[in-house]
């Protein structure tokens, strides 16, 4: 006789609900872990709206919202840890997605390796949010919970993985306040802010009782911000330098490189008798070695003879001198080659050249992955301008000394500062984005000149072969109008000079060794019990009878 409150598979509880092992309850199951899968990933994907070209920046203090409060209700570790790496994914898909041309169907598998990042955040966040916190566990968020996000940066931001494009702090380009919070900690610290914004409206909104910890995150993000833009003063100009940058436009077909050349030089002519203290051209504006070329070396010097000023041009092509491609910033002035050379050292994984292309060669028969792998660099470079005739622009003793980054380099905050350190009062970012042409990213690398400027406290000139071209003052705030992907023009603009040296130069990258400490000492206090919920006491040891065995009553 069967017992009245087994089941047969199949059956309902008196309640109606489906017995566990039936194939209803695991079908549900099954759909509900789906719909949670879906809501993970698209919650990761929020963010992207922050970055240009949607640009909606005060977004970023919300669009980890719906991914933390999911996060917090994960019904366990292991879902959380997945609901991590699924929102990492959806993450790293959004932000990259005009990558499509060069990687092909290879962006799914990149995003899903890069999204295993977020697998240990996931987890903090539902181990400090979860449930009722505590005030001490809500204390630990309000810091953890940033820092943690700030760690995955730190190591997606190594160049083999795609370098550091698309951190939550770069969206606040425009932002006077993060700007000045950039100056004294990079946009590492605007990131910190973003991520606690974020945790803080969580607290706010998802624990009743925790409100008063929500309001204190969000009052301390507001006092360190009003901090940053009253108490932190702008770089003290001084002099200032006219620079002309020459954006020549697309130009496809096989005949296109050259047309482009003669493009650049029809508007570099342009700037006879303007007084310009240099020209910059962008990325890959020149076909050969002008130092094995002599024909095409006596071009480029005429040039700058015509328009009595230096000209940096690009070279995408074999040296004169060594074996390989490179990628080469070249300053030529008015009596010729200056022998100033920096050839680029940090290369874009795919597009400029591929991993272990013994295992991945085959990449290149797809999308628009490089045929050979260009060679790097070996050290940065600060280059002298010849000294201005008198009536053009400059700093009391002459000249600024040029730092000179290439396209993806503007991306990594230490490669400015270095610069910087050594000399450099002008940054100039030579680039190329005509292969994302119609997508969101012309914009959003133009936006990184803006906080290498504000870090670094120097003046940045981002030129481009087809926009964005765009320059900022040493406060990391625009000059001018910018040269959009549509132009085919040349653009001058007085710089403003500063010789002052911002806290991110004096003590670079001081958030991330912060942030290090952080999470080990939150994982430290985690692991001894110091930030056990409320009633979670440890366990008993269970009791022993007067027999000496546990559990069983003496006789």
């Amino acid at each position: 006789m069967r017992h009245p409150f087994t089941h047969r598979r199949g059956e309902r509880d008196r309640d109606g609900t489906p017995d566990p092992g039936s194939r209803t309850a695991r079908s549900t199951a099954r759909r509900h872990a789906l719909g949670r899968s879906l809501l993970a990933l698209g919650s990761g994907a929020l963010p992207a709206l922050a970055f240009p070209a949607p640009g909606l920046w005060w977004w970023a203090y919300l669009a980890l919202v719906p991914w933390l409060l999911l996060l917090r209700t994960a019904p366990g570790a292991r879902r959380a840890a997945l609901d991590g790496w699924l929102g990492g994914t959806g993450f790293v898909l959004a932000v990259h997605h005009w990558l499509l041309p060069s990687l092909h169907v290879f962006l799914l598998p990149l995003a899903v390796l890069l999204g295993l990042l977020w697998l240990p955040w996931g987890w903090l966040v539902r181990s400090l949010l979860g449930g009722a916190p505590s005030p001490l566990r809500a204390g630990a968020a309000l810091l953890a919970v940033p820092s943690g996000w700030l760690m995955i940066e730190l190591v997606r931001s190594w160049e083999g993985l795609g370098g550091p494009w698309g951190l939550l702090g770069a969206s606040q380009w425009e932002v006077p306040a993060a700007l000045r919070l950039a100056s004294v900690g990079g946009v590492w610290l605007v990131s910190l802010l973003v991520v606690a914004a974020n945790t803080a409206v969580v607290l706010l909104v998802a624990a009743p009782g925790l409100r008063a910890a929500g309001l204190a995150g969000l009052a301390a993000c507001a006092l360190v911000a009003g901090t940053a833009a009253w108490g932190v003063g702008a770089p003290r100009e001084n002099g200032s330098v006219r620079v002309a940058l020459v954006q020549p436009g697309v130009f496809g077909g096989p005949d296109g490189a050259e047309r482009r050349l003669a493009r650049a030089e029809e508007l570099t002519r342009t700037l006879v008798g303007r007084h310009v203290d240099l020209v910059v051209w962008g990325e890959s504006g020149v076909g050969a070695d002008p130092a094995g070329r002599p024909e095409l070396a006596a071009r480029l010097t005429a040039l700058a003879r015509a328009v009595d000023a230096p000209v940096l041009v690009n070279v995408d092509a074999r040296r004169a001198d060594r074996p390989g491609i490179f990628k080469s910033a070249v300053l030529v002035g008015p009596a010729g080659l200056t022998d100033q050379r920096y050839d680029k050292m940090r290369l874009v994984p795919f597009g400029e050249y591929v991993p272990a292309r013994g295992v991945l060669g085959w990449v290149t028969s797809f999308g628009k992955a490089a045929d050979e792998d260009r060679r790097r660099g070996t050290a940065p470079v600060v280059m002298t301008l010849p000294a201005p005739e008198a009536g053009s622009g400059s700093g009391p003793a002459g000249p600024p000394l040029v730092g000179p980054l290439i396209c993806f380099e503007s991306a990594f905050p230490d490669m400015s500062r270095h610069l910087v350190r050594s000399g450099a009062g002008l940054l100039v970012v030579q680039s190329s984005t005509s292969t994302f042409q119609e997508s969101w990213a012309p914009a959003q690398h133009a936006s990184l000149a803006a906080l290498r400027a504000a870090e670094t406290g120097r003046p940045v000139v981002h030129a481009t072969l087809t926009g964005v071209s765009v320059v900022y003052g040493p406060d990391g705030r625009r000059i001018g109008p910018v040269l959009g992907t549509d132009a085919s023009a040349v653009a001058v603009r007085e710089l403003p000079l500063s010789a002052s040296t911002t806290g991110y130069v004096r003590w670079g990258d001081w958030p991330l060794y912060g942030a290090l400490a952080v999470v080990g000492a939150v994982c430290a206090a985690e692991g001894a019990g110091a930030l056990r919920r409320p009633g979670s006491a440890p366990r008993a040891r269970p009791a022993r009878t007067a027999r000496g065995s546990a559990g069983r009553p003496a006789r």
